[in-house]
């Protein structure tokens, strides 16, 4: 028995130990334990508006959402989209990077509560994150996708050195997305 909660204090501890850190925030893997956070990021207004409604609204279905969303692209690509923290800990947004059927290249995605938009980590986090998956990835091209009408997105992707390749539609709804590459 001993044993075995050691096994699961590391890992909780690889778990919640940085993938990388900038001058104001921290990069971690998502834990179940994240439920009530994702409940809340998911159905923010920026969430709501530019990604769309997952129905997420209980800690069983956040829990759903981690385990075959960001835990399961860890198993099978060594990547995914990673909790921001402050570096209170304080957890902020959402950052990785995407392995999507429908695109050539993986892709970064971001999300932030409403209360820490406008203040640069946004860009401090996407910039860091690109570093990584093409230092330490070793990812050549880095891909997004946005909607036309986000125009915070389409700017954060420019400034981090994203360039517009083309429209695209989504392959579910046949929603118009711009796709940008580091190419």
């Amino acid at each position: 028995m001993d044993l075995q909660k050691n096994i699961e204090k590391l890992n909780w501890f690889f778990l919640m130990s940085s993938i990388l850190e900038t001058e104001r925030l921290t990069l971690r893997q998502f834990a179940l334990e994240d439920a009530k956070f994702i409940i809340e990021l998911v159905n923010s207004p920026g969430w709501l508006e530019f990604i769309g409604d997952r129905n997420i609204r209980t800690e069983e279905a956040a829990v759903g959402y981690l385990r075959n969303g960001p835990i399961k692209s860890y198993r099978e690509n060594g990547f995914g989209l990673w909790m921001v923290e402050m570096k209170d800990r304080t957890p902020i947004g959402m950052c990785g990077i995407l392995k999507r059927d429908n695109l050539e290249n993986p892709d970064i995605g971001f999300a932030f509560l409403p209360e820490f938009m406008g203040m640069g980590y946004a860009f401090e986090i996407a910039s860091a994150t690109i570093n990584y998956a093409k230092d330490k990835l070793n990812l050549k091209t880095i891909c997004a996708i946005t909607a036309p009408a986000n125009e915070k997105s389409i700017r954060l992707l420019e400034k981090t050195g994203l360039t517009f390749i083309k429209t695209i539609f989504a392959p579910t709804d046949n929603e118009e997305l711009l796709l940008f590459s580091t190419r």
